[in-house]
């Protein structure tokens, strides 16, 4: 497998030093400043290739840009409306000039409105290190008393609407900004924030949208792009949903496996692929990972490694992120399936058989926690689930 780190680009406070110097030989970086829908210019990602390639000293980094994260695919192409045309003819262009570049893995999500959702983002856990949890009730006392969304009762029981109201009496009005500013930070790596009235505006935009739609408008998208993909060599990525279950009153369309096979028999194209991501399929008990990888392994272009603590054995509840080897998901298992369908590429002899793999998020640990980093991104944290990631690879590929 390729180890690559995620860089956020010259804002990062990790930098392009301190990732070489964790050991990866890949970056997984994005064009953050560029809205979705908007064209990516050869000339830019040139630029940010230049960049990830020279050391803070000028010296040669050794690391090279080897997955996008994320090409976006706009509000418009999820809800097909507005200029939807006009932005897959957009992303169209930017496959090509990704393409022209020498980058071949798109990672990208279809997720409406906003990326990964947590309710804390310095949870503290026993050792003194902070890390991400999503908390239901939490969320339901925003959904239910913060956003007042039309139509929340009905996705909660009525003893968890309970819970939730007598948390939310008992808040004070920090923490109550807290929590809003925590669920509805946007996208990751991006500027945007998002206020209660744009997430309320959002919602209502998706208000007649099903999830049978929204998979169609997937399906859609894919039978553009994928085919321009394919012809270009490019192999796009498709991440789960995270947290993998409704919210909001939202569509989810990527949460089990029964979705990713759905999406690729649709459009059966080898371009058409997945970002297994170990963290949000295994925040639900009743995805199979190892067994995803067996059967979809095929697809698998891109992996994101980091694990959960679920807090209950619900489709929809409470988890954190804990170590990368220590909780729900069976991290030694999906490694060694991970080694396995390498070998079958290696057998039949396809070019692409070693996967992206990245230390996905990690626990603000050591002097992280007297930094500002990027939710989910410290650089101590992440050092760490790589060494480990690293090893455990080491020691699985001695009998795969």
């Amino acid at each position: 497998m390729q180890e690559t780190w995620r860089w956020f680009g010259p804002q990062d406070l990790v930098t392009i030093s301190d990732v070489a110097q964790a050991g990866a030989t890949g970056v997984v970086s994005a064009l953050h400043h560029k809205s979705a829908g908007l064209i990516w210019e050869l000339d830019e990602i040139k630029e940010r290739q230049s960049i990830i390639s020279t050391m803070s000293d000028g010296s040669p980094s050794g690391l090279v840009w080897s997955v996008v994260e994320s090409l976006p695919v706009s509000e418009d192409i999820k809800k097909k409306s507005g200029k939807w045309q006009e932005h897959i003819a957009n992303y169209c262009t930017s496959l090509e000039n990704i393409s022209n570049a020498g980058i071949k893995v798109i990672c990208y999500n279809f997720m409406p409105i906003l990326d990964w959702t947590r309710t804390e983002l310095k949870w503290r856990i026993g050792t003194g290190a902070t890390c991400l949890r999503f908390d239901i009730i939490d969320f339901a006392v925003f959904d239910l008393h913060v956003l007042k969304r039309s139509g929340a009762v009905t996705d909660f029981n009525g003893s968890l609407q309970a819970e939730a109201g007598k948390r939310f009496a008992r808040m004070s009005k920090r923490e109550i900004d807290i929590l809003a500013e925590n669920i509805s930070s946007g996208l990751p790596g991006a500027t945007e924030k998002f206020s209660i009235n744009k997430i309320r505006q959002h919602i209502a935009e998706y208000r007649e949208i099903s999830e049978h739609k929204l998979r169609e408008n997937l399906i859609t998208f894919l039978s553009e792009v994928a085919p321009v993909a394919q012809d270009l060599g490019v192999r796009l990525c498709c991440h789960p949903d995270d947290p993998p279950f409704p919210l909001l009153g939202l569509p989810r369309v990527m949460s089990t496996e029964a979705d990713y096979q759905t999406i690729i028999e649709a459009v059966n194209i080898p371009s058409n692929g997945i970002t297994l991501c170990t963290g949000s399929l295994g925040a639900r008990p009743d995805n199979d990972l190892p067994g995803m990888i067996e059967r979809l392994g095929d697809r698998v272009h891109f992996l994101h490694l980091r694990n959960v603590k679920r807090e209950s054995q619900n489709v929809v509840g409470s988890f954190f992120e804990s170590g990368h080897l220590i909780g729900d998901v069976d991290m030694l298992c999906v490694l060694e399936a991970a080694l396995k369908e390498e070998k079958r590429r290696r057998d039949i002899g396809r070019e692409d058989w070693s996967i992206p793999m990245r230390p996905d998020h990690g626990q603000d640990i050591l002097d992280d926690v007297k930094r500002n980093s990027q939710p989910g991104y410290p650089s101590i944290g992440r050092l760490k689930g790589l060494a480990e990631l690293r090893g455990a690879i080491a020691a699985l590929e001695t009998r795969v």
